[in-house]
């Protein structure tokens, strides 16, 4: 009898990829790039949201 796989909810601001290197430009004295590791702050580096988006109603 076949499984289901839950159906994890993706992050919708960092689509799935929650960690990035970005490259500052510089090198180290080895001659590596020197680079920033950032997280995406809405999912803390999980890649998936907990609970449905929600919708805001502006106006009337």
């Amino acid at each position: 009898m076949p499984q289901h796989a839950s159906t994890a909810r993706i992050c919708r601001d960092c689509d799935g990829f929650p960690a990035v290197a970005i490259t500052t430009g510089t090198r180290h004295a080895d001659g590596t790039r020197a680079t920033l590791r950032v997280t995406c702050p809405t999912c803390k580096g999980t890649g998936t949201t907990t609970s449905a988006a929600s919708f805001v109603r502006a106006g009337r």
